[in-house]
């Protein structure tokens, strides 16, 4: 009995010494555990943390990038819209060259074959000498004269084109040679308007009333004659001299060659409203008599041509006449009235 008891006592301390083995080894493995779960944490935090930080470089990256590619496109918007204004510059550019190469083409073709016709003209004429029966003109004459008359059509243009770029001064420079050289027919005529108009343009208007005064009895049957007496009306008209405004007026309506231009009409309407007592101010009208300078040369007039009028070259700084108020009615002081502008034909 004894040796079952011990026995029974010795299982027993075996038994309780098991479960404490087991508990401790339990214990143990939690431990374990514990510390591998917090290491394994540990770890996944860091990692989170490290792909966090990467993450944010990236965006960073990619924002920067998007704001380059952003740049570089409004810069590319930028020189293409440059690149396009410069092309339909470049393009307008030609286009207006173009044109100015066509009209000087056509001018030039037209007065190469005005020049010819002229020239045509010219060399069949013949010349009759006082006393000898009619002769043909020797080729040398007829040559000269031809060349003379090319040389002045051509200085004419060109002081025309001065003109119209305002360069009053060598244009009018210009017309007088041309006056100078040819004193009678077309081109005579025609140099002694345009001289007048360089002076009414600077505000020279005596010397522009002597130039037309000039043109006017060197030339009774012009085709610049209305034109040029109805500019006299008006000179004297903002002049305040109604007496040699009226004359001029009626010296229209006299004119047989003035009896179809646009100035008769409205040379009558002012006349009839001076007689009647109220002053009217002249209106431009159309050139009726103006003629191209490229156009054949008509016969010279029966009065002698006139001596190169004595005004000068107009100067360089003059300049434009201001416009003056229109006059009151008859019983008070005249006042200045506007002198109609010229037309440029």
């Amino acid at each position: 009995m004894k040796k079952i008891a011990l026995g029974i006592v010795s299982i027993a301390f075996a038994l309780v010494g098991c479960s404490q083995m087991t508990v401790l080894r339990t214990e143990e493995m939690r431990n374990v555990g514990t510390d591998v779960q917090v290491a394994v944490l540990s770890n996944l935090d860091s990692a989170m943390h490290k792909l966090r930080a990467d993450n944010k470089n990236l965006r960073k990256r990619v924002d920067s990038l998007k704001a380059e590619l952003l740049a570089q496109q409004e810069a590319s918007a930028l020189l293409q819209k440059r690149m396009m204004a410069e092309l339909t510059m470049l393009s307008r550019r030609m286009s207006d060259e173009s044109e100015r190469n066509d009209s000087r083409q056509e001018e030039i073709i037209y007065r190469l074959d005005m020049l010819l016709g002229k020239s045509d003209k010219i060399l069949a004429k013949k010349v009759v000498v006082s006393g000898a029966p009619q002769q043909q003109v020797s080729m040398d004459s007829v040559e000269r004269e031809a060349e003379r008359l090319v040389e002045a059509e051509a200085m004419f243009n060109t002081a025309r084109s001065d003109y119209h770029r305002g360069e009053y001064k060598l244009a009018y420079t210009g017309f007088k040679q041309v006056y100078e050289q040819m004193k009678e027919g077309e081109l005579g005529e025609n140099s002694l308007y345009w001289m007048g108009l360089c002076l009414m343009d600077v505000n020279q208007v005596e010397k522009a009333k002597k130039v037309f005064e000039a043109l006017a009895q060197s030339f009774p049957e012009g085709q610049k004659l209305c034109t040029t007496m109805f500019k006299l009306s008006a000179i004297y008209a903002a002049e305040g001299n109604v007496d040699m405004q009226k004359q001029y007026l009626q010296k229209i309506l006299s004119s047989k060659t003035c009896a179809t231009s646009g100035e008769f009409e409205q040379a009558a309407e002012i006349l009839q409203e001076l007689l009647e007592g109220n002053a009217v101010e002249p209106q431009p009208v159309s050139d009726s008599t103006a003629a191209p300078a490229t156009e054949t040369a008509p016969a010279a007039p029966a009065a002698e041509a006139p001596v190169a009028p004595a005004a000068e070259a107009p100067a360089a700084e003059a300049k434009p006449a201001e416009k003056a108020e229109a006059p009151a009615a008859e019983k008070k002081p005249a006042k200045k009235k506007k002198i109609p502008s010229a037309k440029k034909d």
